[in-house]
């Protein structure tokens, strides 16, 4: 079976500036088979004819008057069940040793992105993996994470891993929402306002959740790992 997969980040200079103003690193990637590809699209062109929103879809634009889109959005990716899954990885930047990165970020940037897809890799199907386009970045990661990623799954195809530009790509517009919305919880963001608060509280009623957080292993729906760096349980 062939699935698609498209990811996003939340804070990815934390490794490396001065005064970071956040604790977790967020890597995103939302699941769903090639197939579904057009219904998604589909469906969520019809939330924006619907409410009036156009423009790129992205957590930082939720806002009063885009709310009532944003919280059915949320809807309309429980809708999908287990054909449209979201799993993100969370890093420590308190326990980042950048010694044993080789001083070099970037790498151990794409290290946690390996971690973000790989588990999620089942055998005999293949995947085309999507990252929204980073213009500072080195290009010849991607080449190299794929070949990572088929040396790691060798009983399935990696059949690309590209960087794309999220304001085309509707899809890594519903990753960006949605790993905001795990990251504001991971960051303890105190001071959403009051629109993104309540679309993160839709979310976790809808997960059945108290608060979003780490998730076990198991979590199929929306799976929150936390990479523990520094070893223990």
């Amino acid at each position: 079976m062939k699935f698609e997969v498209y990811c996003d980040e939340t804070l990815p200079d934390l490794f490396t500036s001065a005064n970071p103003n956040g604790r977790f690193l967020m890597i995103g990637s939302l699941w769903l088979p090639a197939d579904m590809r057009e219904t998604a699209k589909t469906r969520i062109a019809e939330l924006r004819r619907k409410h009036g929103v156009y423009g790129e879809i992205k957590w930082r634009k939720i806002s009063p008057a885009k709310q009532a889109f944003y919280i059915e959005l949320i809807d309309l990716f429980m809708s999908f069940g287990l054909d449209m899954r979201f799993r993100c990885v969370a890093v420590d930047r308190t326990e980042v040793n950048m010694g044993r990165l080789n001083g070099d970020a970037e790498l151990g940037f794409y290290k946690f992105y390996y971690h973000a897809i790989h588990h999620w890799i089942l055998d005999n199907n293949n995947y085309s993996i999507f990252c929204d386009l980073k213009l500072n970045r080195d290009r010849s990661r991607l080449s190299t994470l794929k070949t990572v990623l088929g040396h790691a799954n060798r009983t399935s195809q990696i059949e690309a891993v590209q960087s794309l530009p999220s304001p085309e790509v509707v899809l890594l517009q519903l990753c960006d929402v949605l790993l905001g919305a795990a990251s504001a919880r991971m960051n303890e963001r105190e001071n959403l306002g009051a629109a993104k608060a309540l679309v993160v509280q839709h979310l976790e009623r809808r997960l059945d959740r108290h608060r979003l957080g780490p998730t076990a292993a198991a979590e199929r729906k929306f799976n929150i790992f936390r990479i523990r760096l520094q070893g223990g349980w």
